[in-house]
């Protein structure tokens, strides 16, 4: 199923509790409200809180993640009770089936043992504990659904983590689109050519090597060359694009309008450019000028580039 763009709002996963449910081991919530309120307006929400649904009820005995990190346990903390097969039975058939639904992304409860991307605690025989965990069901996510954008609702305060997850988000989705059409190799190059500025912007290298992938897929299975396209894309897109990533991809705009601007405009452009990687203007000052430009002379190559109007929609 597509992941959205073509059809609406996205479709994200999200921890319940980050929504305001009630679904914590005492009853309460941890209601975030740029989740709630912001993102909220914008995409789908698709709630699930694993221990829940597993079976554990609320209230309940919290549970926690023992032993060594690259395979904890999943343990009630006052009863002993492991829960680690349970859980990871309910992971692979939930996520399993919300594969099927074209999700654009998650956002996941940062430190629980359920949810928890990275730095939950694990406690070892000692009972001390490292900050070395996964949790199980976001483990699960990650090992099902490698392409898929994760993010915890703390990285979310941090703008440059916001933008980087809003970027991988529609992304995704655009990617999700494509490969529901089953398309062919032509259609991989066109999608390609509308992510040249993105890529430079992230990694100057990574627009021919990805260009290598496209250019090979008529000569390959449809599958493989999808899967391997899919995979180095959103892997460049995990890296949050620099300022000086973005100057670069600004400069080469910059370029393929020179010869229809006016020297005034040039300058003025060139000007925002050079501000803009120094610090002292937001990247939307820069971006904004070029992409008027972009629409007003009809530049050819320029034409369709997602880097000129990247977050169309979002709340960023």
């Amino acid at each position: 199923m597509a992941g959205g763009t073509a059809r609406g709002r996205l479709q994200v996963g999200v921890s319940a509790c980050l929504l305001g449910q009630r679904v914590r081991w005492d009853g309460t919530h941890r209601r975030d409200r740029f989740v709630t309120d912001v993102l909220g307006r914008w995409v789908e929400w698709i709630p699930v809180c694993p221990e829940v649904e597993v079976g554990l009820g609320v209230p309940r005995t919290p549970v926690r993640l023992q032993g060594h990190p690259a395979a904890p346990r999943l343990v009630a903390h006052e009863t002993g009770a492991d829960h680690t097969e349970a859980m990871r039975r309910f992971a692979r058939a939930r996520v399993g089936a919300l594969a099927r639904r074209g999700l654009a992304g998650w956002v996941l409860k940062r430190g629980s043992p359920s949810c928890g991307m990275a730095r939950v605690r694990v406690y070892g025989p000692g009972g001390a504990p490292t900050r070395d965990g996964t949790g199980l069901f976001a483990r699960a996510l990650a090992e099902r659904l490698p392409l898929l954008p994760l993010e915890e609702e703390s990285g979310l305060g941090n703008p440059a983590r916001r933008e980087s997850f809003v970027v991988r988000l529609l992304a995704h989705a655009r990617w999700l689109d494509l490969v529901a059409g089953r398309p062919t190799g032509a259609a991989l190059g066109r999608f390609h050519a509308a992510h040249e500025l993105l890529l430079l912007a992230h990694d100057p290298a990574a627009w021919t090597r990805l260009g290598r992938i496209a250019a090979r897929a008529g000569r390959r299975p449809r599958r493989a060359a999808l899967e391997a396209y899919g995979a180095a894309f959103m892997g460049v897109l995990r890296t949050p694009a620099t300022r000086r990533g973005h100057a670069r991809a600004l400069a080469r705009v910059l370029r393929r309008l020179a010869d229809k601007l006016t020297p005034a405009e040039h300058r003025r452009l060139a000007a925002l450019i050079t501000a803009y990687r120094r610090g002292r203007v937001p990247l939307d000052a820069p971006l904004a000028v070029a992409r008027r430009h972009a629409r007003r002379l009809g530049v050819a190559r320029l034409a369709g580039q997602v880097y000129l109007d990247p977050h169309r929609g979002a709340p960023v």
